[in-house]
Parts: structure tokens; C-alpha cells; sequence
């Protein structure tokens, strides 16, 4: 039972990282109906922002403040690539969307190896990894900031989008983009709003997932991202509260599955739920179904 458990907080610690990405991904959809398959890569570089600020420039930055700056980087970055790259592909077939998603992915990819270089950069934990005894059980404090400071910015998001005016504009263009604009809401900020909150939360589970890791490299957002987009979908493509729900149950079946099966079918298990999820549910577990015209 205590193996058990372990493994379930542990699972639960790698689900609050996939939620975070998830939710980037599944914002920018709503808004905009595009897989950002960059969101990956912004996820990547918020990790080596941490680690710029970090180790690289010996200012003695406090965690949170770290954490912040980085993730008002990974916002930018997110708005930018959303100005650049995707603003005028919005009516564009959603084969040259895509394609152009992967392209940009793949430039960042290659623009994280120029700066950064090939070697991985060991990133060593931010926070104290002592245990904590706590019901019984010890846990790693780097795990409960993972799941307490992930839960947070969740809740944060959850009321930002419900009880707020951006966020309910945002609400207003993912329902229907013609009446929000007969209503007076600026379509271009609030789309860039979307990215930039999506990029900031990417980049605070880069941050979390290379200090569980203690490594990253300009390929480290490949594999997250895609589980991530899986959780995105796996929930209900366009649901926050989907996207959520998917990340902690893909965090807590690829734990289990390492603690239980086998590390070797982790992928297998996690990409084979994908194809399962697309046969029989494709709207995921909270999606609504949708009929479109054609």
C-alpha cells in the first residue's frame, strides 16, 4: 500500500507538469482551433530561462522570482510567435496551420541548439529536495511545490477566465468570434493574451519537469509535449477543466505503469490511450461533441 502511494504522488507530481503544458494547448485551440505543436519548444526554453537566471548570471535570485521572470519571457516569446508566425494563417487551410506549427517547433528547436549549444545543461533543483513527513508518508518538498504551486496557478487561471473581463472575452471569442466582435472585443489582443498565458504556464512546467529530471537540451519539450497534447485531448480538446483532468490521469498512468509494467511501455501505453481516445471518444472525456458543416 505504501509503494502505492508513493507512486500515486508521484504521479500526481508528473500530472501537474503535463496540465500545466496541456492547458497551453488546449487555450490556443479554443481561441483559435490550432494545435500549437511549438508549445513544446516554449516549454523548453522556459527551463533554460530558469537556468540563465539561475546559473548563468550570478544575481542570487530568489525561486519565485526566477520562476516569474521566466514565465514572463515564455509569454513573450508566446506572443511573438503567435504575431509572426500563426496571425495570418487564422483563415488559412488547417493543413498549412500545421505545417507551419511543426516548422516553427523546429526553428526553435534548432534555435535553443545555436544559443545553447548540444551539451545537456544539468539543472540542479531550485528548492530543497529533503523530505517532508506528511501523513504518514515522505515526500519531497520539490514535489509538493511542484503539485502546490501547479495547483495554484490552475485555481488562478480558473478565476481569471470565469470572474474577470479579459477572461470572459476570451470566453466570448472561443463561442463565437463574429458576435464577440460585434460586441467591441479586440480579437488580436485577446488571442495574444491566450498565447501568452498558455506560453507562461508551458514554461512553468519546463522549469518543473528539468528539475525533476535535472537535465535539459534543446530536444526536452518533444516528448512532454506531445503527453501533454495527449492529456489536451485525452480531457476534451478546448476544455481547461479537461486539460487538467488529462494531465493528472496521463501523469498517474505513466508512473504506474513504470512502477507496475515496465519502463519500457510507458510510450507505448501513453500513445496507444491517444489512439483508443480518438476511436472511441474523440472529444475527449469532457468535450462536447461538435457537428461541423462542410
Amino acid at each position: 500500500m505504501e509503494l502505492f502511494i508513493n507512486q500515486l504522488i508521484n504521479g500526481l507530481n508528473t500530472g501537474s507538469i503535463y496540465a500545466l503544458v496541456a492547458i497551453g494547448y488546449t487555450m490556443v485551440y479554443g481561441i483559435i482551433k490550432l494545435i500549437n505543436f511549438a508549445h513544446g519548444e516554449i516549454m523548453m526554453f522556459g527551463a533554460y530561462f530558469a537556468f540563465v537566471f539561475a546559473y548563468m548570471i550570478p544575481w542570487n535570485l530568489p525561486f519565485i522570482l526566477i520562476i516569474i521572470i521566466s514565465m514572463i519571457l515564455a509569454a513573450i516569446m508566446g506572443m511573438l510567435i503567435e504575431r509572426i508566425a500563426y496571425k495570418k494563417l487564422r483563415k488559412a487551410p488547417r493543413i498549412s496551420a500545421l505545417i507551419t506549427a511543426i516548422g516553427m517547433s523546429l526553428f526553435l528547436q534548432n534555435l535553443a541548439l545555436l544559443i545553447f549549444g548540444a551539451s545537456y545543461k544539468r539543472m540542479r533543483p531550485l528548492v530543497s529536495t529533503e523530505p517532508v513527513h506528511l501523513f504518514g508518508f515522505n515526500i519531497s518538498k520539490l514535489t509538493l511545490i511542484t503539485i502546490g504551486l501547479s495547483v495554484f496557478f490552475m485555481m488562478v487561471l480558473t478565476f481569471f477566465i470565469h470572474k474577470t473581463k479579459p477572461g470572459k472575452a476570451m470566453r466570448a471569442v472561443s463561442q463565437d468570434k463574429g458576435a464577440a466582435i460585434l460586441m467591441g472585443i479586440n480579437i488580436d489582443n485577446i488571442i495574444s493574451l491566450t498565447f501568452a498565458i498558455g506560453s507562461a504556464l508551458g514554461a512553468l512546467g519546463g522549469i518543473f519537469y528539468a528539475m525533476a529530471y535535472s537535465q535539459i537540451y534543446p530536444t526536452l519539450g518533444v516528448m512532454p509535449g506531445l503527453k501533454a497534447f495527449i492529456a489536451a485531448v485525452f480531457g476534451g480538446i478546448g476544455n481547461i477543466t479537461g486539460a487538467m483532468v488529462g494531465g493528472y490521469l496521463i501523469g498517474i498512468i505513466e508512473t504506474m505503469t513504470k512502477a507496475y509494467i515496465s519502463k519500457q511501455w510507458v510510450d507505448a501505453i501513453v500513445f496507444g490511450l491517444l489512439i483508443l481516445i480518438l476511436l472511441f471518444k474523440p472529444s475527449g472525456l469532457l468535450g462536447k461533441s461538435t457537428k461541423e458543416k462542410v
